[in-house]
């Protein structure tokens, strides 16, 4: 028997943030090619890998609900997935200090050969952390596996000054987003989800922020 709800991803961030929704999951990755495609879009780029992991782990829960999520980074056009080793994420980095750059997260839920995408924008600025910083943060591992080469919830590297939109998006998972997309596909979640948001991400107490999803007009 299928379990009820599907996480197609290997994403612990992922799997924390989901968890506050109080819905019981199981954790199914999804092994697809993440190859940009010619002429694609980033939004485009995003949204696609999103559905295609969903459909993926979907094919083989044809009666669960499948959650998928994909993020990158853009920075002047580019894309910034995850790096392909230490020297790419030392690049990233570097590329990224002191400015301003996007986070696209797009969600997708599967239920019944129906699939719903959405994908939510932030704007990030770094800080100017040095090559110092950025090669003890690269040595510790942590960015080998996140788009953009940083963790904004990185407790010491901390290499966000500050953000506009959605810190759990940017972590790898805007909450209201999934909530919203669950509860269009017939499985809600209950409770207070900009409070399980604030609890699961940290933001108030890492940033002093808040969840976007207090105001309408920033939410995701």
């Amino acid at each position: 028997m299928d379990p009820a709800l599907i996480l197609a991803s290997g994403s612990l961030r992922r799997r924390d943030l989901l968890s506050a929704l109080r819905l019981a999951f199981a954790v199914e990755p999804a092994d697809v090619d993440e190859s940009m495609l010619a002429g694609e879009a980033p939004e485009a780029l995003v949204e696609r890998l999103s559905r295609t992991k969903g459909q993926a782990v979907a094919r083989r829960h044809p009666s669960a609900w499948v959650l998928a999520a994909d993020t990158i980074g853009v920075l002047d056009g580019r894309v910034l997935g995850k790096p392909s080793g230490p020297a790419d994420a030392i690049e990233m980095l570097r590329a990224l200090r002191g400015r301003m750059h996007l986070v696209h997260t797009a969600v997708t839920v599967v239920h019944v050969d129906q699939a719903t995408t959405s994908c939510c924008t932030s704007r990030v600025w770094m800080r100017e952390y040095s090559d110092a910083e950025i090669e003890r943060y690269v040595a510790t591992g942590d960015p080998l596996d996140k788009a953009a080469a940083y963790a904004i919830q990185h407790p010491t590297f901390a290499p966000v000054a500050r953000w506009e939109g959605c810190y759990a998006s940017i972590m790898g998972l805007p909450l209201g987003m999934a909530a919203r997309l669950l509860a269009g596909a017939g499985l809600p979640a209950l409770g207070d989800v900009a409070s399980a948001c604030e609890a699961a991400s940290g933001v108030v107490a890492r940033c002093a922020g808040r969840c976007c999803l207090r105001d309408a007009a920033a939410g995701c």
